[in-house]
């Protein structure tokens, strides 16, 4: 047994010496390993120190210190191997490189002042040169071949970020002066902005460039306030993404190049810094904005701003007065700097591309500057885009379309609102044939802003993308639902048919149906609060559709134009943001409030004959200043008016006109002019408020009920309805077919009554005048006839009167003939100057029996019983009614009275 455990103790043992003979081992490969591994890392530092300063660079000191290195032997020799084998294969490179700088740094951007300072120049600012030269350099071997231009890109290519030496300020002035004025005269005038901003200097920043700043060319920020120009820039970045993000473009290069035309200019934003770093929230910002600046045309010089920005960045950092190293050139080559150009000839310079871009902008610009050369050449389908004025003699465009679908222009009274609506339809109708572009245009206010546009007795022309002008309409806020409601219809039409080519917006559509007519719509309502002036039905109604036509109408198409004097009083918007948010093109003439954001008042100061143009919902990096042309004088508008009207009114239809301040013309209306003779004659009583010219009427069937009563004291409008009814009625009958009886209580109504009497007589009817009303009623038989009873309420003493041996009197007569008299033929139209005596004729069971009625100077209280018992909002105004037939209408209708004809002259 012991013998046992012995040898089993040997066998452990022997085992263990085997594991321990391989650990060490082991161990001792990886020591070696880590030793091999230690003195090549200490290698590779060793040589990436020495490529860092340059091996021709270093002090006697730092190359003492890496001879003490064991490995110096052998970095030496494999860095100069290196070197050796580059020079002697780069024989040539300084001369490609000075061959690269002169094709990718034409004229101002890389040739020697002498030849182009102080010329304006006259790139067009499609295209930009790819380098801008800062000095040379020169290569190992120190002679003339090895010396080479050293240039930086900037513009859509870098941004540039210069590092100083002590006492290098006019140095680096020099450099950023020199690059400056290389770029503004490289470009037109007008095709580069420059931005200045100096932490420690208010101003004498670049002095020589100082003529540039009375042009926009050249602007300086506060100090303290590098917030302001951030801001700045980050809005146009946001404007250019939205552009480009329009055109399916990533960058303002690709735009540009795709329209091939300048569409903003470039901008240089200059910011010298002192090399602290920025407090957080700014450094943050100009992250954001360097990120995104170059595609948006805006390119950063930083002077000791020491912020990492993730964004191409090239660096030039200044080793003394002389010099400065490059991230063009790397560390190995030292730049010698170009010495600052001369003081004066800088000045001069800057002063001629100043007094260039003046001459370029010229004077005011007119209303034909903002016309195209041909009409009608521009598509709609993807927006529309117009100029509506001028900024230091650059176009400003308003764009309408998906990412600004809807304007609301706000300016107080003689700000030029008028004037900018008149520049914004002239611009838009120019660019766009009506088959692209339809007009809807109502003025609430009491004038005649665009009744020009339709044809008049002194102007036969008329705007030819117009199908709709509506003036006049301050009380006719049920013109306005109307337009709102025909809008809606429209969206659904159009919503449908996109449903059924399965797309989802008005571009689309158009490509799926070619052979429809979908044409873009702006409807402008000027004045639009009056539209919401009560809290009633009207305006619960129109805030409804608003909201829907504001929030689907941007994608078939449909486009909202809201003007007003004074945006801060609509209450019907107060907690309903829906509208005024979809309204992301604000337009803010001099004065105006609560148009833009809240915290942005550009339009305080803004000079007359001006507006502050915005896309982005009125924030303030949205502002664009611009002069609107006098649009709006006599025979300015009327001009291009007249060209568009000679070149479309054979094809497009005149435009429907409402003007609030006349009534209809019952011999010149439509309605009246197509009646003809029918078995279901319909009685006019005037013309419904509606965007067709279309008339309010009664069928008058032989069924109960269909009789028709005007309400009110009203005589005028009284006498037009009774007229009208009667007239158009005798023109659906033969000559012979139907009898007119008139009967007049009103002695002052008499000499109208009798006119009407004739008219009919002449058109060859019978028509009786009566005085005994009771026998007459008495006497009536069954066959076509028309009871026209004027002033029924002064007739209802001699009416209740029941002669002697007489059952029933003249009222219980009218009652029968009420009841009775439709289902044979036998129709009342009945003049009442009050409710109450309308009750009295009708008894007590009588409502039924008016089944139609024109409520004139009458209360909406007093009308519910004759309306279904619903509440009825009515208050009466001059020359209007209010009508109703409970066969067809769920609710009143306002109607506008036909004119008489003696007054309609």
């Amino acid at each position: 047994m012991a013998n046992k455990s012995a040898e089993q103790r040997n066998r452990v043992e022997t085992a263990l010496d085997r594991v321990r003979h391989q650990i060490g081992l082991v161990l001792g490969a990886a020591a070696g390993a880590r030793q091999a591994a230690e003195a090549e890392l200490a290698k590779l530092e060793l040589e990436r120190d020495i490529v860092r300063v340059g091996m021709n660079h270093a002090t006697p000191e730092q190359q003492n210190e890496w001879s003490k290195h064991p490995a110096a032997h052998e970095v030496f020799g494999a860095l100069g191997t290196v070197r050796g084998t580059f020079y002697t294969d780069w024989s040539q490179g300084p001369a490609t490189l000075r061959e690269l700088v002169g094709q990718n740094a034409p004229g101002p951007a890389g040739a020697k002042p002498g030849e182009w300072l102080g010329r304006v120049g006259h790139n067009a600012g499609i295209t930009s040169p790819g380098l801008w030269r800062v000095g040379s350099a020169t290569a190992a071997g120190g002679d003339a071949t090895r010396t080479f231009d050293v240039a930086v890109p900037l513009l859509d290519e870098s941004h540039l970020a210069i590092t100083s030496a002590p006492k290098t300020r006019p140095v680096i002035d020099g450099i950023v002066q020199n690059l400056l004025i290389r770029v503004l005269s490289t470009f037109e005038p007008g095709a580069v902005r420059v931005h200045l901003w100096d932490i420690g200097q208010l101003t004498a920043i670049l002095p020589d460039l100082y003529p540039l700043s009375r042009t926009s060319a050249l602007s300086l920020y506060d100090p303290g306030r590098l917030e302001d120009l951030l801001d700045e820039l980050a809005g146009h970045i946001r404007r250019i993404h939205a552009t480009g993000m329009q055109d399916g473009k990533t960058s303002l290069r690709e735009m540009r190049v795709h329209r091939q035309e300048r569409i903003e200019p470039f901008r240089i934003a200059v910011l010298y810094g002192n090399g602290e770093t920025l407090e957080p929230e700014r450094a943050r910002d100009l992250k954001r904005v360097a990120s995104g600046a170059l595609a948006a045309g805006i390119c950063l010089i930083m002077i000791d701003v020491p912020t990492a920005v993730s964004a191409s960045v090239e660096t030039l950092s200044l080793i003394d007065d002389r010099h400065a190293i490059s991230s063009m050139t790397g560390t190995d080559l030292v730049v010698d700097l170009d010495p600052p150009m001369p003081s004066g000839q800088v000045i001069r310079a800057a002063d001629r591309i100043a007094a260039a871009l003046i001459a370029k902008q010229g004077g005011p610009r007119s209303f034909d500057d903002l016309l195209p050369t041909e009409l009608g050449r521009e598509s709609s389908a993807r927006e529309l885009r117009a100029p509506v004025g001028f900024f230091e003699g650059e176009p400003v465009e308003v764009v309408i379309g998906d990412a600004s679908p809807h304007a609301l222009i706000g300016g107080p009274s003689g700000s030029g609102k008028t004037n900018f609506l008149y520049a914004l339809l002239g611009s838009l109708a120019a660019r766009y044939s009506p088959d692209e572009l339809a007009l809807y245009l109502l003025d609430f206010k009491e004038g005649v802003s665009f009744a020009g546009l339709a044809p008049g007795r002194k102007d036969a022309s008329w705007l030819p993308h117009a199908r709709l002008v509506g003036v006049n309409v301050n009380t006719d806020r049920e013109f306005g639902l109307a337009l709102l409601r025909f809008l809606a219809d429209e969206l659904r039409r159009r919503s449908a048919a996109a449903k059924e080519h399965e797309v989802t917006n008005l571009a689309d559509l158009r490509e799926a149906d070619p052979g429809g007519h979908w044409p873009r719509i702006v409807a402008v309502i000027d004045e639009f609060q009056y539209l919401f002036a009560g809290r009633d039905q009207v305006t619960a109604t129109a805030t409804q559709l608003l909201e829907d036509i504001a929030r689907r109408g941007r994608s078939q198409g449909i486009h909202m134009v809201l003007a007003s004097q004074d945006v801060a009083g609509i209450e019907a918007f107060w907690g309903k943001p829906a509208v005024f948010e979809q309204c992301t093109l604000r337009i803010a003439m001099p004065k105006a409030r609560r148009v833009l954001a809240e915290t942005n008042n550009a339009a305080v100061s803004a000079p007359k004959w001006h507006g502050v143009l915005n896309h982005d919902s009125g924030v303030a990096h949205g502002n664009q200043l611009a002069h609107i042309p006098d649009a709006s004088s006599k025979d300015v508008f009327v001009r291009l008016q007249h060209r568009l009207w000679d070149e479309y009114a054979a094809r497009f239809p005149r435009p429907r006109l409402f003007d609030g301040a006349h009534s209809p013309i019952l011999e010149q209306f439509p309605a009246y002019l197509d009646l003809k003779p029918s078995s279901r004659p319909r009685a006019l009583l005037g013309q419904s408020i509606d965007v067709t010219e279309a008339a309010c009427g009664v069928d008058l069937s032989w069924a109960p009920g269909r009789n028709i009563a005007v309400l009110g004291s009203a005589a005028a409008e009284a006498l037009s309805i009774m007229d009208s009814s009667a007239r158009s009625l005798a023109r659906q009958y033969e000559p012979g077919q139907v009898e007119f009886v008139l009967g007049c209580a009103i002695e002052a109504c008499a000499p109208a009554v009798l006119e009407l009497a004739e008219r009919l007589r002449a058109d060859g009817h019978t028509a009786t005048m009566v005085d005994d009303l009771t026998s007459t009623l008495e006497s009536l038989s069954g066959g076509a006839k028309i009871l026209l009873l004027y002033g029924v309420d002064a007739a209802l003493p001699s009416l209740e009167v029941k002669a002697v041996g007489q059952l029933k009197s003249g009222l219980d007569h009218l009652r029968t003939v009420l009841k009775q008299g439709p289902g044979h033929g036998i129709h009342t139209i009945g003049w009442w100057r009050s409710i109450a005596r309308l009750k009295d004729t009708l008894g007590f069971a009588g409502t039924d029996d008016i089944g139609t009625w024109a409520a004139l100077d009458v209360q909406g209280n007093e009308l519910a019983p004759f309306a279904a018992g619903q509440v009825v909002h009515w208050s009466p105004r001059p020359g209007r009614a209010l009508f109703f037939d409970r066969t067809t209408h769920g609710a009143p209708e306002v109607i506008i009275p036909f004119q008489r004809p003696e007054n309609a002259q």
